[in-house]
């Protein structure tokens, strides 16, 4: 029962979000010279599994805030994951970045934000009426989910646009595990 109340509400989510979403955010990450990711809380592990696929699919990709993460510069590309689009933090990420020259992409569950407003592109998971409080579904827990299956769907759609073999993926998967 609660399996299908989660997978009905991810399908419901999805069904509204733009279908163009996957391939413009392949687009803006192929016109980067670099990809940056950040989010807060569960978000930014939602970013990590972003960024970790990118790298598989052979992007120079960072997570903000790593140790080893370089400076954002003129050509970067930060992608932020906030659902309300409003986290302090993050709002200062993407000035910083859009200050060096990077363009910014949020992904978000709310139409109208503060970092939409600096973001060059927004791509909204849902709609507005998508994340009402529902029991069971905790604090962002259907925005973290459906985003999850959306940046993995756009991961698929770059695989299948750019013929990425499997192969080629687990040669840049860690092998110090």
């Amino acid at each position: 029962m609660h399996r299908d109340l989660l997978l009905n509400k991810i399908t419901d989510i999805l069904g509204v979000t733009d279908d163009s979403y996957e391939a413009t955010l392949v687009s803006m990450c192929d016109n980067a010279k670099r990809i940056f990711i950040t989010g807060a809380g569960r978000s930014r592990l939602v970013g990590n599994f972003l960024g970790m696929r990118l790298m598989h699919s052979g992007y120079e990709a960072y997570i903000q805030g790593e140790i080893a993460t370089p400076s954002i510069r003129e050509g970067d590309l930060l992608i932020v994951i906030s659902g309300s689009g409003e986290t302090t933090q993050l709002v200062s990420f993407a000035n910083k970045a859009k200050s060096e020259g990077a363009k910014v992409v949020l992904i978000c569950s709310k139409s109208k934000s503060t970092i939409g407003d600096i973001a060059d592109q927004t791509i909204q998971i849902g709609n507005d009426d998508s994340f009402a409080a529902t029991k069971g579904m905790p604090m962002g827990t259907m925005f973290e989910l459906s985003t999850l299956i959306f940046l993995e769907a756009a991961i698929s759609y770059l695989i299948h646009e750019k013929d990425i073999e499997e192969t080629d993926m687990r040669y840049r998967h860690a092998n110090m595990e």
